[in-house]
């Protein structure tokens, strides 16, 4: 078989059979798993699934298709291969710095606190959220809940182990977050993994939750999704960002990925930009 043909171009995402063939096997996924990934972000949808075609030597989507109707182990590699898991600690350290030093003050006049990280992936920047909530004295009066789609990047969250090789350059995003300790003094190593005290995970509940199929379960006073909506079709931002708005209490809390706005969305009159250039925002 020659591979070329599972090259990813702008050729083979445009034919209209290959187009089809990605609607029936969306169609498929979302009929016997109940994940539905339908409106996503087509670009991104395709990539994936060439890349799994590769990966497996699959010569077309109907192939693949079969298989993910027949075998249950390969469909779930394929809903693992949607979910979206690019992540780390303190991302975008700026925006840590904006919460840090524009959000928290307002947050310290609440008696509790309730935080929602949504599509959290396998945690980075949830034990990043607890570390400046810590450092700020605000963690034994929050409760952070962190959902996503993916139950086994959940399970990985829950263990707070990330590799030992990435700390030199979270140990750096912490610092220009405004970290105020020694990062080194939250986690313990071995050869291979940096281990974050258990403690981060005292007020943190971690549970399998769809944003695109779920309907809001709390009222929040900060919801954090971010570099999560860039794969939704415009659409299914509107309906994600509603999800939000019915989460949110008055004068809640919302962050986005920094290619990520408000701006353009239905609704958007209901938020001021609270930290426009690192896309925090407050709901009126």
């Amino acid at each position: 078989m020659d591979m070329k043909h599972l090259d990813l171009s702008e050729d083979l995402v445009m034919n209209k059979k290959t187009d089809l063939e990605i609607d029936l096997l969306l169609t498929a996924i979302y009929r016997l798993t109940g994940f539905d990934f339908r409106q996503y972000a087509k670009s991104s949808i395709c990539r994936r699934v060439y890349n799994r075609m590769k990966i497996e030597r699959i010569p077309t989507v109907s192939r693949l298709l079969e298989k993910a109707i027949h075998e249950e182990e390969f469909m779930n590699q394929l809903l693992n291969d949607f979910s979206i898991n690019v992540t780390e600690m303190f991302r975008d350290p700026s925006f840590f710095k904006a919460f840090r030093t524009k959000v928290i003050p307002v947050l310290k006049d609440y008696p509790e606190i309730r935080i929602w990280h949504a599509g959290c992936a396998t945690g980075e920047e949830v034990f990043s959220m607890a570390i400046l909530l810590e450092e700020e004295g605000l963690m034994d009066k929050t409760v952070i809940y962190a959902t996503d789609m993916n139950e086994d990047v959940l399970e990985k969250a829950k263990q707070g182990a990330f590799s030992l090789r990435k700390m030199k350059s979270y140990t750096k995003n912490y610092i220009q977050a405004g970290g105020k300790n020694a990062f080194s003094e939250y986690y313990q190593t071995d050869h291979h993994y940096a281990y974050f005290h258990p403690s981060l995970l005292k007020n943190i509940i971690f549970a399998q939750h769809n944003l695109v199929t779920d309907q809001s379960f709390n009222e929040f006073h900060v919801i954090i999704c971010r570099n999560v909506l860039i794969y939704f079709t415009a659409q299914l931002q509107n309906q994600v960002y509603n999800l939000f708005s019915e989460s949110l209490c008055a004068k809640g809390f919302l962050g986005l990925g920094d290619k990520e706005t408000l701006r353009f969305a239905e609704g958007a009159a209901s938020y001021i930009e609270f930290a426009g250039n690192e896309r925090i925002y407050q709901k009126q």
